[in-house]
């Protein structure tokens, strides 16, 4: 039971649960205001968009499955568009994120991390934005493959399936960022060991993943996500890391 889908799924619905828990929910707004800006902006965009991104990820010669294939697409596109957003969100909120991290690992263990607080967020500032872009470029250095399978016909037609576990992998890696980063691990070694427990590390991208394509629910993703991060690196990965 170390490393399986499910219990990555539960870090992030536990992460749900504690952003509500007094001494971590003031470090939540500013995470929760980005993700409503960022969201808000995109259902009023994506609403004269839709048919024509739908159109594009349902080629011609597929019309006549689209009974069949229609949800499976819509549900992918909304993945994708929100999954980008994510992305974005996480950039103008990392250095916050770092900070609900440090609560969160707080409110868990009771003992706050040595050096942390504002005046440590302001130090990193420069290190955190430099972490990450280096993640988005890692992203869209794999993202792109992928994408492009959706236009290689036969392969587009598992091209979704393959995208929604890059989709998870990428979020899982997104969000671990936060409490490792506050460790001090670079993001080489923040990946290793996350393969060491990919299938968790999957379950629990998969989860935000797909609360990211729930309406109101999509709000709550960043916080969650990065407090569901936090419980499972100091419950799962962080002893083996330290571990001789």
């Amino acid at each position: 039971m170390q490393n399986n889908p499910v219990s990555g799924a539960v870090y992030f619905l536990r992460g749900m649960r504690l952003i509500f828990a007094p001494g971590v929910r003031a470090y939540v707004v500013v995470p929760l205001l980005v993700n409503v800006l960022l969201f808000g902006s995109l259902i009023y965009f994506g609403t004269s968009r839709f048919r024509e991104w739908l159109d594009w990820l349902l080629p011609g010669w597929l019309d006549w499955l689209a009974f069949l294939l229609l949800p499976l697409f819509v549900v992918i596109a909304l993945v994708i568009v929100f999954f980008t957003f994510s992305l974005i969100g996480n950039l103008l909120a990392a250095p916050f994120n770092g900070l609900l991290a440090e609560a969160v690992e707080c409110h868990i263990t009771g003992t706050p991390i040595p050096g942390g607080g504002l005046k440590k967020m302001m130090a990193d500032l420069g290190r955190t934005i430099a972490s990450e872009l280096r993640k988005l470029a890692y992203i869209i250095l794999w993202g792109i493959p992928v994408l492009l399978l959706f236009v290689i016909p036969g392969l587009n037609l598992a091209a979704p399936f393959i995208w929604m576990l890059f989709g998870a992998w990428m979020l899982a890696i997104s969000y671990m960022d936060y409490p490792m980063g506050n460790h001090g691990l670079d993001f080489p070694e923040q990946r290793r060991q996350l393969g060491r427990r990919r299938y968790l590390a999957l379950g629990f991208g998969g989860a935000a993943m797909f609360a990211l394509a729930i309406p109101l629910v999509n709000f709550l993703v960043i916080p969650a996500a990065v407090a569901g991060a936090t419980i499972l690196w100091v419950e799962r990965l962080e002893k083996v890391e330290a571990a001789p």
